[in-house]
This record gives C-alpha cells, structure tokens and sequence, in this order.
C-alpha cells in the first residue's frame, strides 16, 4: 500500500473519536508498530490533532472530520488559490488555519505525482508566490487557445532576469505549482517555466502558427 493511502485508512480508523491501540492499527494495516509511530509522527507534524494516551493509544481530537473527497486539478487548483489568498491575510489566525490546512492536504496528496519537485508542497511553498503566479493564468490560458505569442520577464531560481518572447503550449498542474511548457524565441528551444516565476507578462498582437519541430507533440516526443 502507497503511503499516502495509509494514511487516508490511517484517518479512517481514527475517525471515530475513539483511542485506538497501534498494535491494532498496524495488524489492521498490515504494517509494522515502527510504520504507525511515523505515520502518527506525520500526521501530527501536519496539524491534525491527534492524542496518543500510554495504555489506550491514539484518539483524533479534532470537532470536525470530512469524508475522503476526490478532487480533479482545477479543483485542487482553486483550493491551492483560496489558501494562497488566505496565507497572506492580516489576521493571525486566519493564516495560520490555512497553513494548517495546507500542511494536511499535502500529508495526504498522492506521492507519484508525475515526478513533481520535491520540496513544493503547500505546507513549504511560500502563499505569496503562489498567490502571485495565479495572476497570470487567465491570460496565458487565453493565449494557448488562441496561439498567442508573449512576451514575459522572468526570474530564475537562480535570480537571472531574463525577457523572453514565448509560444505557449500547456499548462501542467503538479498538484503543486504550475508551469508554462512554451517554445523560447530567445533559446531557440523549448522551455519550462514557473508561472509564479513570471514577474510581468504582455499579450502581443502576433499569432502562431504550428511549425514542425515546435510544437507540443514535438516537446513530448523528445
């Protein structure tokens, strides 16, 4: 079983209010007494309230337990929006409810994401740049159905500023962040970028058109 379901059945048992004993736990999930102690330890660290009592075991404190929900990439996306926005309010408590909720989902999201960075989580990843980056979907989405060419500054991981004029391509959610797979007029090849990496972005009034090595099937062959 992939960690990430353990840990939904994990939630499952506990769900219930009632202590429940890790030996039990794990003969239940066919797992050793050491996997539980971590599990437990991970579930904790990410905020959910779980108290564990010599002799009895392990109790879910909180009021409030949901249902598993399935939730499609725009779904998620619209989630991973709201908790940017919130992440950076004013109110103390409001931002750290959302950083504690954060830190669940992503306790709980899939572990075989497409091969996303590590380290890009929700309850890592920094709320004012996600929040930044979801400034510029709407006119990059316009501009792939559109085959609009952009012009874009960009800023590296590496903190190099580069102005690019790009064909954008695809849109790719790694349930993480997003990026923008594009052809580069600069490098002359295809690229990746960051969309919270994009600094400003212009809509030029050039179109595209598919040309043979340039294009998504291309990118995706290679």
């Amino acid at each position: 079983m992939k960690r990430s379901n353990r840990l939904i059945e994990l939630m499952q048992i506990l769900r219930d209010g009632r202590f429940h004993r890790a030996e039990d736990v794990a003969s239940q999930l066919e797992v050793s007494l050491r996997t539980i102690y971590r599990d437990m330890d991970t579930l904790a660290a990410s905020g959910i309230p779980i108290e564990g009592l010599r002799g009895l075991g392990y109790q879910i404190t909180a009021p409030v337990t949901l249902p598993p929900l399935n939730l499609s990439m725009t779904e998620l996306e619209a989630l991973h929006l709201g908790l940017s926005v919130v992440g950076e309010a004013e109110d103390e408590e409001l931002r750290e409810a959302a950083r504690s909720l954060s830190a669940k989902i992503d306790a709980v999201l899939p572990e075989d994401r497409s091969s996303a960075p590590r380290g890009w989580g929700f309850a890592t990843y920094p709320f004012a740049d996600a929040a930044a980056g979801f400034d510029h979907m709407p006119a990059i989405r316009a501009a792939i159905r559109a085959r609009q060419k952009l012009n874009v500054d960009y800023l590296s991981a590496q903190g190099e500023e580069t102005w690019r004029t790009i064909r954008p391509l695809a849109l790719d959610y790694w349930g993480r962040v997003w990026t923008a797979t594009c052809w580069c007029e600069l490098s002359g090849d295809f690229i990746e970028l960051r969309v919270d990496r994009i600094r400003t972005l212009t809509v030029l009034p050039a179109l595209f058109v598919e040309e043979e090595g340039k294009t998504l099937a291309d990118f995706r062959a290679r």
